[in-house]
């Protein structure tokens, strides 16, 4: 795969990550606003990420740009479960991570997920970056 193609592959997984992020406040009311309506839209895009994700780094098979790439899509795999739990927290007011773990722990989870998210990401850029300078 050219580097003009895993840059374009990476600007648009870039791109669905914006596309994703945005406020998730909650509302009291469980009716579907705009707001919970665009949230469930941002659902295709993170599966459009993470579909070309896995299969930008399959395509790469291995080597640094493939193991950039893999980091990315499971740091992608993460984001997409963190998203799909706020939509059921927001739709249907039932949060999974606080429920099943309590409070303190359920925050602290949330947390940890955060990190891994964006620390899987961060690394798999950085990867291809060193290897976008050789």
């Amino acid at each position: 795969m050219k580097k003009n193609q895993i840059l374009l592959t990476s600007i648009f997984i870039t791109l669905c990550q914006f596309v994703s992020a945005q406020d998730h406040t909650s509302h009291d009311s469980n009716n579907l606003g705009a707001e919970q309506i665009f949230g469930l839209l941002e659902m295709p895009f993170l599966a459009i990420a993470l579909i070309f994700s896995f299969l930008t780094a399959t395509r790469l098979k291995g080597g640094k740009f493939g193991t950039g790439m893999s980091l990315l899509a499971w740091g992608f795999v993460v984001m997409a479960l963190g998203h799909l739990h706020m939509q059921i927290a927001h739709i249907f007011d039932y949060n999974i991570f606080k429920n099943i773990f309590g409070e303190t722990l359920g925050n602290y989870i949330w947390f940890i997920a955060l990190i891994l998210t964006w620390g899987l990401s961060a690394l798999g850029f950085y990867k291809i970056y060193k290897a976008s300078k050789i």
